[in-house]
């Protein structure tokens, strides 16, 4: 059996400096305002170059929001996230969401934009519901332990939640001010304290 070798990227344009340049024209200008001719010009190479990594300006997009996506599933399996009380499964969550946020900014920023325009942009939509889908089922979870005050329907909490997750896109600038934790922090300690029940503090007020 032959083994095809894999391509090599020509030296100074990996794919993923390719990703960073193409998601930042995306953000700037819109994915279908944006020309491979744009992209080319803004990496300083022909497109030529550019096909040699990707077939077409659509693949681009698939692995920007795979990688977005992929960061917020990859939060889901840690083990956090898997083991213990719903509402501490479910800080877990989003503490590890503004860490995806604030490492993937212009990644996550595309994903929030995107509306179902193409295929590739249905898929991460499809995508994102079952993420909401299984945070939902945990403010579920912790409301049926007594841990989340039982007044707001859980897929209410969960919008307001990752709500305001999302708007971090809005205004986060990386290394001007709080780093992701302060800001994970923060965020916890503003949305939580008027989510849980005052029947257990969260893990971190636990240890004070």
């Amino acid at each position: 059996m032959t083994t095809v070798p894999a391509r090599r990227g020509r030296p100074g344009h990996s794919l993923d400096s390719l990703l960073d340049v193409a998601v930042a024209v995306f953000n700037e200008r819109g994915f279908e305002a944006t020309s491979m001719d744009e992209l080319a010009t803004r990496l300083g190479v022909t497109k030529s170059a550019i096909y040699h990594h990707v077939p077409s300006k659509v693949e681009l997009l698939r692995l920007a929001l795979d990688r977005a996506l992929d960061g917020l599933f990859a939060v889901l399996d840690e083990p956090g996230a898997t083991t213990g009380p719903a509402i501490d499964r479910l800080e877990h969550v989003v503490r590890g969401s503004v860490r995806v946020l604030t490492t993937q900014l212009p990644f996550v920023t595309l994903l929030l934009r995107v509306r179902g325009n193409s295929p590739v942009e249905t898929d991460a939509l499809r995508r994102r519901r079952e993420f909401d889908r299984v945070v939902t089922d945990l403010v579920r979870a912790a409301e049926e332990q007594g841990d989340v005050r039982p007044d707001v329907d859980p897929a209410v909490t969960s919008r307001l939640l990752f709500g305001t997750v999302n708007s971090l896109t809005e205004w986060y600038r990386p290394g001007r001010g709080l780093d992701a934790d302060a800001l994970a922090d923060a965020l916890v300690t503003t949305t939580f304290r008027g989510l849980r029940t005052a029947a257990r503090p969260s893990p971190r007020e636990a240890l004070r």
